[in-house]
This record gives C-alpha cells, structure tokens and sequence, in this order.
C-alpha cells in the first residue's frame, strides 16, 4: 500500500496550536495530539539503518507508539494477531454489534470510564445469558469485545464489536455444543436484554452516585428527570446487528485486523489538508454504503477527532467466558481437546545477525560459543 499523501499530524501542526488555545482539553487528549504531531520526526529521535552490501544509510525517526495514533498501531495489531491466532478454534465465528441509542451520548462522554465499562459488562452478560439459556444455545461460551466510539464521519458512537465462535462448553464440561452454521442467537431476544441490563446499570450508578451531570446534561442529576430519562430509553428499540457468519477461523484473523487497533480515522480517508479546510472519504451506511466525502474545517476536524481519545489506561479489547483470563489456561485447551484440534505449536526463530548489525536498537540473541577441544 502506498504512503497517503496526508496525514492527521499535518492538520494538528496547521491548527493544532490556535485549536488548543479556544478548546478546554484533558491532559491526556492534549498528549495525544502532540505525540501523533511529533510522531516519526526528528523531535523523538531515531536511528541510523546500513545496508551490509552497499554502504547505503538511511535515517529512520522514533514513533510515538500511542495507541490513537494511526501511523503506529501495525505492529501492536501484528503483535495481538498472533497471540491470537493460537486461540482459534475449528468452528464457525460470528460477529456482533451493541450500540446504544443516540439520547445516551452525552451523558456517555461525561462519565466516559463508568459507562464505557458498563457498555462491555451490560453486552457481555447479554451474550452469557442468553447463551446460557436451554431455550437458545444451553452452554458456556467465550468471545472477545472490542470498543469503538466513532462513527464514519467521527462523530459520537459508542458501539461494541463481538466476535463469538458458534458454540460453547456443555455445562458439565463434557462436550462442545455448535449453533446452527447460519444463525447463532436472536437478536431481539439479545435487544431486550441488553437494555435491561445496560439501564439497570445506569439505574445503579445513579443511586451510588457514581455520575457526573453538567452541560446539558444538568438537569438529569434531579431523581425525577433521571427516572423520566430511562423510561424514554425504555421506549427504544436497542440495536442488536448480527453480521454474515465467517467463511471459517482462517478467515477471523484477517477480519479482525479491521477492528481492533483500528483509530477514528486512517490517513489513507484523507483527501486534501489545507489551513481552513480537511476533506476525507466517508461510507454513508443509510444509503448502502455509499462512498461520499466529507469537508469540515480543521478546528471542527481536530474536535471531533479529540473526543475519541480513550480515558487512560482504559481496555478497548477485553475477554469473556472461558477466553477470559482467569479461565483461558484451563478452559481453552478443554475445547481444543473436544473439537479434536491438536494444540498449537510454538516455534521459535532466530534472526540473521546482519538484520541486527542494520538495526542496532534490536538485542542481539545469544549464541552459545563453540566448544574448544585440546
């Protein structure tokens, strides 16, 4: 793939400094923005690369390795995959999708670390639940949950991505249940319960008083207006979508790669920057993903790519059932074990030394002296 021609640093280094002067920032989205500004320049530092052959030098600046910019997140998504790819199973895999209605956005992005956290507990213990059910499934499943907060043209939408394989654990631990290859659960069923659950929660939160109410969301902090707020929430149909099934698991690791380091927006939707205005590539999901573009000027731009800074050190990707951690070891193997699927092998490899006398920043591996005889 090409090198874009623009990329989101060259709108912060345009408008980033007067940006900064009008908007009220956390410290941890004023962070963001100077180190994807900085990201792979001289002002982090870098190395010198030597071709062994030809003497030819090249200079290849630091990146800033933080997880919202989009020039460095291949290698920790390189990384992830395949750790990953050790815990696919011989099954078929489903992908599904939480989202909440848009009148919660604003009080989400107030108490982004509660109700964020609330989001992956309330869509989880949906899927648990009614997996669990006889009348469903009947068994025990494991999946991962991935959070994104953005919508194509990087406005507010805070969704979970689930990918689930077809089936799970009987209850006693003594068989592997599929689901039909084509369906694995109703999502109506999975709506219901996902409201509940999530207003139960923010009933919950409300009554420990663990929210935070300014803005326009002031008025919610009265008993009476919260109370009438979730009943109107209670009044909306909660969007559930079940994507196609996977061809089959070597097809999940490849789709996976799309959602899970993935920022708002990749320099590759970019099609023009200049001081007053950002033009990028957008999918218009309403009218069959229809390619349109989008112009709006660099502050508009800047705010609405700000927003999705993370709290810190909060988990975008967390793991349920028995793929969560405290359960994998013992529980992962059991399912390799009844699908009939050997345990996967773990190779270790040795790099040339000329790769590390051309990237000095690298160890060197050990190599165990040759033995003298006398």
């Amino acid at each position: 793939m090409s090198r874009p021609p623009f990329e989101v640093a060259d709108v912060i280094r345009k408008a980033g400094d007067s940006f900064r002067q009008r908007t009220s920032l956390t410290w941890p989205q004023r962070k963001v923005l100077a180190a994807i500004a900085r990201c792979r320049t001289a002002a982090l530092g870098g190395h010198r690369d030597q071709c062994m052959r030809c003497g030819h030098q090249a200079i290849s600046y630091n990146s800033c390795r933080n997880r919202h910019c989009p020039k460095c997140q291949t290698n920790a998504r390189e990384k992830w995959l395949a750790k990953r790819q050790q815990e696919l199973l011989p099954a078929s895999y489903f992908h599904l999708v939480f989202s909440v209605p848009h009148a919660l956005v604003p009080l989400m992005w107030q108490n982004q670390r509660r109700l964020f956290s609330l989001l992956f507990e309330s869509s989880a213990a949906t899927l648990l639940e009614v997996a669990a059910d006889p009348k469903h499934l009947g068994v025990e499943i494991g999946f991962l949950a991935i959070l994104h907060t953005w919508g194509q043209t990087l406005q507010s939408h805070p969704h979970i991505h689930c990918v689930v394989p077809g089936g799970g654990l009987s209850f006693d631990h003594s068989r592997w249940l599929s689901s039909r290859s084509s369906f694995f659960l109703p999502v109506k069923v999975l709506s219901r319960v996902f409201r509940g659950k999530f207003v139960a929660g923010l009933r919950r939160a409300f009554r420990n008083h663990q929210l935070v109410f300014y803005g326009e969301c002031r008025a919610l902090a009265f008993e009476k207006n919260f109370v009438a707020f979730l009943r109107t929430l209670f009044q909306q149909d909660w969007i559930v979508y079940a994507k196609p099934p996977f061809g089959g698991p070597e097809h999940v690791l490849h789709y996976l790669a799309r959602y899970t380091h993935r920022v708002a927006i990749s320099h590759h939707r970019l099609l023009s920057v200049s001081d007053s205005a950002v033009s990028f590539r957008w999918k218009d999901y309403a009218h069959g993903s229809k390619p349109r573009t989008m112009t709006l000027s660099p502050q508009e731009f800047l705010r609405r790519f700000r927003q999705h800074v993370l709290p810190r050190s909060f988990p975008r990707i967390r793991y349920f059932g028995w793929l969560a951690n405290r359960s994998r070891k013992n529980l992962l193997p059991l399912c390799r074990l009844l699908l009939h699927q050997p345990p996967p092998a773990t190779q270790g490899f040795v790099l040339e030394p000329a790769y590390y006398l051309a990237v000095p920043s690298l160890p060197r591996p050990h190599v165990r002296p040759p033995t003298t005889h006398r």
